[in-house]
């Protein structure tokens, strides 16, 4: 009779347990998973976030639609994740314009309107010309830009005040050259800046590697340096900025995976431990190195603490540069 009451009161416990653990494992997601993408198809951004959105649909259960919403230099896509209802079934890839937007003037939205998930790739930017452009190395474009008069050289790559533009930027004033001297046409990306680049619209554009590479698979164009601080093992014969001309100037790009701000805890776990595991998967890795994506992922408090970083240091560059809102 004893052993029977411990059995009753330990299946009590148990029961009582149970019921003060969280339903999240029972019921989220409760449905799709929207993931949205602030920037067009085609891009770097749209073909990792699609290839996360794939993966993550197996780790969860549920469907992961990819969403692209462009408009306003990233402020539409950004802002549809920082609105949507912070309940995690909207999720989203932030990246770096989230810290020049605000700066701009564009927007008031900052990193803290998103909850951190996790950062999963950075990429420092390139500097492209046609194959057939009469500039074969980056002294002799400088050499070129330096005897043109402003705004007679056109460039392209992001939205105004984007990664690839302030890259560019960025360059003209580590060569002692004034940051309007080449006139910046605004991109929604890097993939129609490039197109734009080979049709002959633009004569440079700014882009990572990985975003350029059918472009230069195709002959169209080619890189002349990588703002990094060393030479990229997918490219090994590309200088960098600082080999090419002697000056220091490093710039770059980076994605994350973001959700609205005020997500549950307990849904923000659910979320990363999925997320993690798409990380890990062979899937992901092959894709990310077959197209020279560099990959880390860092999540919660550490990703919250780089943006803070960032953003900070792009509002210095964007002022240093007179855009600065």
């Amino acid at each position: 009779m004893k052993m029977y009451r411990r059995m009753v009161l330990a299946a009590a416990g148990a029961v009582a347990m149970m019921a003060a653990l969280p339903a999240v494992a029972e019921d989220f997601p409760g449905g799709p998973v929207t993931l949205i993408v602030p920037w067009g198809a085609g891009g770097g951004t749209d073909a990792t976030a699609r290839m996360i959105g794939t993966l993550l649909q197996g780790e969860l259960g549920v469907p992961v639609a990819v969403e692209n919403r462009t408009g306003g230099s990233g402020v539409i896509g950004h802002s549809a994740i920082a609105d949507a209802e912070p309940d995690g079934q909207t999720i989203g890839v932030a990246t770096l314009e989230i810290g020049t937007m605000h700066n701009l003037g564009l927007t008031d939205l900052t990193y803290t309107a998103y909850t951190p998930l996790g950062l999963y790739n950075a990429d420092p930017a390139a500097l492209f010309v046609r194959t057939d452009s009469p500039h074969a190395d980056v002294q002799a474009l400088i050499a070129a830009l330096a005897a043109a008069s402003d705004r007679e050289f056109k460039a392209s790559g992001s939205a105004q005040g984007g990664v690839n533009h302030l890259a560019m930027a960025g360059m003209l004033l580590a060569a002692g050259l004034p940051a309007e001297r080449v006139a910046w046409v605004p991109s929604e990306g890097a993939a129609p800046g490039l197109q734009d680049l080979a049709a002959g619209g633009v004569q440079i554009a700014t882009a990572s590697l990985p975003e350029a590479e059918a472009l230069m698979g195709a002959g169209l164009i080619r890189p002349l340096a990588v703002f990094s601080a060393a030479r990229m093992p997918n490219a090994p014969d590309v200088p960098t900025f600082n080999e090419a001309t002697g000056k220091d100037f490093t710039m770059g790009s980076w994605r994350g995976l973001v959700a609205p701000a005020g997500v549950p805890q307990d849904r923000i776990d659910v979320l990363t431990a999925a997320l993690t595991k798409v990380m890990q998967n062979p899937d992901y890795t092959g894709f990310m190195e077959g197209r020279g994506y560099a990959m880390q992922w860092t999540t919660g408090a550490d990703f919250e603490a780089f943006m803070k970083t960032s953003d900070a240091t792009l509002g210095g560059t964007l002022k240093a540069v007179g855009l600065a809102k």
